[in-house]
Order: C-alpha cells, then structure tokens, then sequence
C-alpha cells in the first residue's frame, strides 16, 4: 500500500522571531564598539505608515494579554526607560504604544528637576523608591540617566547635589555609570526586567518639530525656551548620549537606540521589543491549588441550588480549564 510520507510541521516562530527585523538592528548590549553617528535617525524598515499602524495595533492587543498575565502571575516587574532630546517623542509614544492597558497595573513616573528633599538624598533615591512592584509595569520618562546627561552637560547642577566635594573628582562620571550598571544588574537579580530607549531624532527633525508647537494654539503650552538654550548645546548632549550608551549597555540591560524621526516607525520599535522581552517570561494565569478548587466546587454547587431555587436560570460559559 501506497502511503505519502507526512510532511513535517515547520515549528512556528516565536513573536521575538516574528519582530527580531524591528529589534536586533537596534539593540547594543556593550559588546563592540559604539557610534552614534552610525545609527540613522529616518530609518522606516520595510514599514509605511499603514503596515506600521496594522503592527502598532497588534502589539497593543498582544501587550494587554501579556499585561494581564504579568499582573495576575505576580513574580516578574517590568522597567522601560526613555530618553531622548526634547520633542523626540517620548510622552507621545507612551501614549500610542500603552493605550488600552489596565492604569491599575503601569504607573508613569516623568523626572523633572529634583526637589530639595530629593537633593538631600543619593542620586539613585528618587528613581528607586518609584521602581514598579512585582506585577507592574513602570515607566520613567527621563531617568536615572539624567543624573549623568543633565548634570554633566551643565556642571553647576552638581553643586546642588551637596556631594562632599573631595568625591567630586574627574571620575564622577565613570563611577555614576558603575553604580547605574549595578543597580540595573540588581534589579534584573531580582526580577525586575530592565528596557532602555534612547530615542534618536536628528535635530532638523526637532527643529520641525519645534516650529509645529508654536504654530498650533493646542501644542504651544508644551514649548518653552529652554528648550531653544538646549538645542544650542546638541552637540554636547550628542557626545555625551554616546558616552552613556557606551558605559552602560550590558547583556541584561541593554540600550535601544530608536530612529525616531518618523514616530510611527520608532513605536513600532518600542512595541516590538517591549512585546518580545514579555513574551520570553513565559507569563502564565496561576492555576488554583487541589484545596482551592474543591472550595470553587461547594461555592458552584451552592450557587446552582440558589439559581434552582429561585427558578432563574441563565445560560453560562462554560468554565475555563484548569
């Protein structure tokens, strides 16, 4: 007798596998040298802006799913860092990219200048006490990073720190990075996963950018001439941007530098990579103990005896597998 052999099932890819195109080409985990200059800043992939939408709302569908099984599981945390000159996209990507999600379950937290109390404590307080709790994704727009971006581009801000001044030395910034790597590496110890995005924006795009806020009555409370004096310092912030993902890139915590002159494209990027990094967890429901499914069977009989009793019955979904 004739048979067809059986052809085997190709095995399906994994989402990471399924995005890795819109991931690896951004990632620098530490190992091998480092430009910024060498990543484009109008990169699109092979995306336009309706293909990037379609991936946008499938990312969105597939972090809620992962949201609520990180929620329920309750062991893992999640940290994403944004940093990025101003008016590169940062609010507005959170926005597109967490739109849907349970509030109940992600806080935001976005660093302004420090307070005096917060001047009175080690530069990493402020940044640590709004770390996410098991279950939670939190979001720091701007970071930790400033600490070692704003200050170091504007010196005077270090006074304020109240440092004694023989640990104010020309190593300060190395031994910052050093703490900052440990710190992220002690947190990924204990369950913490750590995504950092530098979002790349050339300064012609800002410059666009800039000028459509003061053109648009709705967008004009978001300019300030601060920001005008910081855009006199690109080149500045530029470098030490690079310093930065250079010292503090590690396997477990790497950089992302996102081209972030076409939003629609560095949102795809974010997703893709927040998704990815989720789906590696292996986020699953907890499954309810033998004790606590023979409570769920008296509460159920007890239920259908009241339904009998009161002659009201409804059709009901059949319950989930356990």
């Amino acid at each position: 007798m004739n048979t067809k052999p059986s052809k085997s099932k190709k095995p399906s890819k994994s989402l990471a596998q399924e995005l890795d195109r819109y991931i690896t080409p951004f990632r620098y985990d530490g190992s091998g040298k480092f430009h910024l200059k060498d990543h484009k800043t109008d990169e699109k992939g092979d995306l336009d802006k309706e293909k990037a939408q379609a991936l946008l709302d499938a990312n969105k569908k597939r972090l809620t799913e992962f949201q609520e099984k990180l929620y329920a599981q309750d062991r893992w945390s999640l940290l994403i860092v944004f940093q990025a000159m101003d008016a590169a996209g940062k609010d507005s990507a959170i926005k597109a990219i967490f739109e849907g999600i349970n509030p109940q379950g992600c806080d935001v937290h976005a660093f302004k200048a420090p307070s005096s109390k917060e001047l009175d404590h080690d530069f990493l307080w402020r940044h640590v006490i709004a770390l996410p709790e098991r279950g939670h994704i939190g979001i720091f727009n701007r970071s930790h990073y400033e600490e070692c971006l704003v200050t170091r581009v504007h010196p005077e801000l270090l006074v304020k720190e109240k440092l004694p001044q023989k640990l104010v030395t020309k190593n300060i910034w190395k031994e910052r990075f050093e703490d900052i790597s440990s710190f992220e590496r002690y947190l990924c110890r204990n369950g913490t996963v750590v995504l950092k995005f530098f979002l790349n924006v050339s300064k012609d795009e800002q410059r666009e950018r800039f000028l459509d806020r003061l053109e648009d009555p709705a967008k004009q409370w978001k300019f300030s001439m601060d920001d005008i004096k910081e855009r006199a310092l690109w080149p500045r912030y530029q470098a030490v941007y690079q310093d930065i993902v250079r010292h503090t890139a590690t396997s477990h915590a790497p950089w992302y530098v996102v081209p972030a002159d076409h939003k629609w494209f560095a949102r795809v990027v974010i997703g893709s990579v927040i998704n990815a990094a989720l789906e590696k967890l292996d986020l699953r429901f907890p499954r309810a103990d033998k004790a606590s499914l023979r409570e769920f069977d008296a509460v159920r009989q007890a239920l259908e005896k009241e339904e009998k009793r009161d002659g009201t019955k409804k059709s009901r979904k059949q319950p989930h597998a356990q």
